[in-house]
């Protein structure tokens, strides 16, 4: 079952999709789905590549929720360190969104991609208030190329900026051939405007405080980046540079997927990709929760 929500916390709305197992597997963390720039939380819910679909499956509760800004989700007062405070107003909200949902108490696993990635590690690194177990990201590294930031800083200063399908196709995918007959064109449904300051502090300032955040994670991380992309500079080593920050973790388990581009879940390799997530937090039911 999955549903819609948008509900008030911490002083501000959030929205999202809530997806629900009959019944679920107890002991199973709740998915905390975080997604990119430039998309909202329908990311993991396009139909034939489903994250929400694989996971309920499996008897998982997942929150895809929208990040402030996207859907019916508050935006935030504009900011250099606009990620940070992505991942400050989830950090207070977090409580009263899972005890509306239904899910207090329930330990938590987030899954970010890209821009939501690098909130869910900030986030992961804050913790306060609710049980966090894990969290796996894809999409983000250490760092970007230098056109990148060049081209942000060049955009028109506004809050939202809508980059257009053609340029997001050309960057968000491998080479024809590693992604199935009905993307890019599905993935389209999820496109929404981002905010600039997302863009510019990803391709900036996160870079800088990326070493900070990782060494305050203390729960296991699951790290995939692909071997197409084109958003950060990759390599084999650059994702073991990229696993060495998490230096407080008891597990780091980082790899690049072979055939695919930044979102791995719209690539041929995208079903084994999110299967790989799921073992991941499945593998967790019996860790010990941070805090």
């Amino acid at each position: 079952m999955k549903r819609r929500f948008t509900l008030e916390a911490a002083g501000q709305d959030f929205s999202g999709k809530l997806a629900q197992p009959n019944g679920g597997q107890a002991g199973l963390p709740v998915l905390l789905a975080i997604h990119g720039g430039t998309y909202d939380c329908d990311y993991f819910d396009i139909p034939g590549h489903s994250l929400l679909d694989r996971a309920v499956a499996r008897g998982f509760h997942v929150v895809a929720i929208d990040r402030p800004g996207y859907g019916n989700s508050s935006p935030l007062p504009d900011a250099p360190d606009l990620i940070q405070k992505n991942a400050d107003a989830l950090n207070a909200a977090l409580p009263a969104l899972l005890d509306a949902l239904g899910l207090a108490g329930r330990p938590v696993c987030l899954i970010g991609h890209s821009i939501g990635g690098a909130v869910a590690l900030t986030l992961a690194a804050l913790c306060e208030g609710w049980p966090l177990v894990g969290v796996a990201v894809s999409g983000v590294g250490v760092e970007t190329p230098s056109e990148s930031a060049e081209a942000y800083a060049q955009m028109p200063r506004q809050y939202f900026v809508e980059l257009p399908g053609p340029v997001k196709d050309q960057v968000m995918f491998g080479p024809e051939g590693s992604y199935p007959p009905d993307m890019p064109a599905a993935s389209h449904a999820a496109h929404r405007p981002v905010p600039l300051s997302e863009l510019t502090d990803i391709t900036g300032g996160w870079q800088d405080r990326l070493a900070g955040i990782a060494a305050r994670i203390r729960v296991p991380v699951h790290y995939r980046q692909g071997e197409h992309e084109k958003l950060w500079l990759v390599s084999a080593a650059r994702v073991e540079d990229f696993a060495r920050l998490f230096t407080a973790s008891p597990q780091v388990d980082a790899a690049l997927v072979p055939g695919a581009g930044h979102c791995i879940d719209y690539h041929l390799a995208g079903p084994a990709f999110q299967d790989s997530q799921l073992d991941f937090a499945a593998s967790l039911e019996s860790a010990e929760a941070q805090p």
